[in-house]
């Protein structure tokens, strides 16, 4: 029957040949969903910061691969008022696919540490699973903007 469509729309110049395509709603869900979103080298490299000063620096290696390091910071007041902080750091590579990586930045010491960033309109959103070995309170949670788009300096690994 369709050939029998198709050979009559030739026929008839054409006329035809729209009825034979498939309905719009017979088109696979894979071909109709969005593009995945690809973030560059330039946007992912440099310094980001948390209003905090906790800090990102980051650098894109190729191969899907970024170097990370984290500087974490939790300040607060003891009870004679004098002020201090608790601090954390970490570092390692992480996979990126699309605009989102992952990455354990205390290797293998803490196995249930994970952190996930994805960067979206300019930030960098980082949510952080487990507790990482940071200092009390210490997290990389939050939102991060971009201070420097320069390459960053890698302190020595510590």
């Amino acid at each position: 029957m369709r050939y029998a469509a198709l050979l009559a729309a030739v026929l008839s110049g054409w006329t035809l040949l729209a009825a034979a395509a498939p309905p719009p709603a017979a088109v696979s869900a894979v071909a109709q969903a969005a593009p995945p979103k690809i973030v560059t080298a330039a946007q992912v490299n440099g310094t980001w910061r948390r209003k905090d000063g906790s800090e990102f620096k980051i650098l894109a290696l190729g191969r899907q691969r970024l170097r990370v390091s984290f500087d974490g910071i939790y300040e607060y007041r003891l009870p004679d008022g004098a002020p201090t902080a608790n601090i954390g750091f970490g570092e390692g590579v992480a996979f990126i696919e699309g605009d989102t990586a992952t990455f354990n930045p205390m290797g293998d010491e803490e196995l249930d540490c994970k952190m996930t960033l994805r960067f979206a309109d300019g930030k960098l959103l980082v949510s952080q699973e487990g507790g990482c070995g940071f200092g009390h309170n210490v997290t990389a949670d939050g939102v991060y903007r971009r201070v420097s788009a320069a390459k960053p300096k890698f302190d020595r690994i510590r």
